[in-house]
């Protein structure tokens, strides 16, 4: 693999390629966004950090990248959360679509260009069902429309499973209506109840897997670069969705990478809704920073699941705090941070960093990477030398999201569920009477406000220069 290589571990070939884009001069990249029904919750939040990291990476690559990254607003659960509220379901949508898009921003996610409802592609989603019938993949039966799973040749590639192998009845009925127990549904009737809209079969909605087919084909094309969500949804959504676009598009190769990112676990079990064990991204932040917890995110490799602990948020706060240790250390006449560092040229993103999201967004090795620039920071012996250091990190920084704040400012201001309960002011008053009791030569009385301050959470560190302190 050269430097200026870009590999990713497809899904569909089971093995690492080379990226090589269908049109270098446009990257195209669609990612599955959530069923807004309630609050995301953590692990809802991985998929978005990760491939925020990913269009960073290829922003600096290529001159046009689009990013598309869709919300779900209407589902079963949806309709089934707002009966329970006694609200339209449109207006619940609406507030967990709004609620998810503060949350990920909390973590560093940059908007996608691009982020459609399948409401709001009725019309689309309608007409993508009427070309797969008549080129005969799909047909109509007792008020649903059905795709036609025997008509795709290609069906079970990128999920490795036979037709033999296929589970029946994911997100679909098993129901007499079919002509093959594995077809699954592109529409179905609606109760007066229920949200619908008119249809050349009846008033309905649409099938879950059809959503993204067709939002995907009018704001990215027939065919796509880069497809990315979670594992969980190889099969049968990412599955169904393919055949789909393939049959109704003649076109084979609707994506050329895919990429899946692995779960986040409690324990032994995955986090998810259903099975009622999950941290909300909300509840998080009321006691984290969301930049240590985008830290923790991005402290797995994607692919792999990553096991959501105390013991791994405490371990991304300490990473933190010795990169903006040597931030703090280097920037005392400036205030420069890694939001400064965007739409540099690829040149000037430090090798390292890029060199390890390259081989297939490897995060943990790009975060290594980042400790050894802070290291180089701390070590430099001129200010030319301390420039050029300090701005390797930052542009790293950017890369993957992280060092966003001044450096000054992370240690003073604290984060949620520190300790410290003084003002500022107040400290600094604190500050003033150790050192008065210090030159004095009180060091008894100087030692009781140093104690002092730590039992209200502050920390006090002494150097030449004078006293900083920090909350803890």
């Amino acid at each position: 693999m050269s430097q200026a290589d870009i590999v990713f571990h497809n899904t569909l070939s089971g093995k690492k390629e080379t990226f090589v884009p269908g049109n270098p001069e446009h990257v195209t990249v669609y990612v599955c966004g959530p069923t807004v029904y309630s609050y995301v919750h953590i692990g809802n939040g991985r998929p978005a950090v990760i491939f925020d990291v990913l269009t960073r990476l290829l922003r600096t690559r290529y001159p046009q990248v689009s990013y598309v990254s869709n919300i779900t607003d209407i589902d079963d659960k949806i309709n089934a959360a707002a009966a329970a509220n006694g609200e339209e379901i449109a207006t619940l949508a609406e507030r967990y679509a709004q609620a998810y898009r503060q949350d990920v921003s909390a973590l560093g996610v940059l908007a996608p260009d691009v982020v459609p409802k399948a409401t709001h592609h009725i019309a689309e989603i309608i007409d993508m069902i009427e070309t797969l019938i008549a080129k005969g993949h799909a047909y109509a039966s007792a008020d649903h429309v059905l795709f036609h799973v025997p008509s795709d040749g290609a069906y079970g590639t990128l999920a490795k499973r036979t037709l033999e192998d296929m589970i029946d009845g994911a997100r679909v009925e098993v129901a007499g209506y079919k002509k093959d127990p594995k077809d699954f549904v592109l529409w179905k009737p609606s109760s007066d109840e229920q949200p619908g809209w008119h249809s050349p079969w009846g008033r309905g909605r649409p099938g879950w897997h059809i959503e993204c087919s067709a939002m995907v084909k009018k704001h990215l094309g027939d065919s796509i670069d880069i497809h990315g969500g979670g594992s969980d949804l190889t099969f049968p959504h990412h599955e169904n969705e393919a055949a789909q676009s393939r049959c109704a598009n003649d076109d084979p190769s609707y994506v050329r990478y895919w990429l899946h990112n692995g779960m986040l676990h409690l324990g032994t079990e995955k986090m998810s809704k259903s099975l009622g064990n999950v941290l909300t991204i909300r509840a998080l932040l009321e006691s984290h920073s969301s930049e240590v917890l985008r830290y923790a995110l991005l402290s797995g490799q994607y692919r792999s699941s990553l096991t959501w602990s105390d013991e791994l948020l405490a371990q991304a706060r300490a990473s933190l705090d010795s990169l903006y240790q040597s931030l703090r250390d280097a920037t005392a006449e400036t205030s420069q941070t890694s939001a400064d560092m965007q739409g540099l040229k690829q040149a000037d993103y430090p090798d390292t960093v890029v060199a390890a999201l390259c081989d297939d967004l490897n995060t943990p090795r790009a975060l290594a990477a980042m400790h050894e620039l802070a290291t180089q920071l701390r070590r430099a012996t001129n200010g030319e030398e301390k420039t050029a250091a300090l701005q390797q990190l930052l542009a790293g920084g950017w890369l993957l999201g992280l060092l966003h704040q001044n450096a000054e400012d992370y240690f003073t201001q604290g984060q949620p569920g520190d300790a410290a309960t003084l003002s500022a002011d107040e400290i600094e008053a604190l500050i003033a009477r150790r050192k008065a009791a210090r030159a004095d030569g009180d060091y008894a009385g100087a030692d009781r406000i140093r104690d002092e301050l730590l039992t209200a959470g502050i920390e006090l560190e002494d150097s030449r220069e004078g006293t900083r302190w920090r909350k803890i």
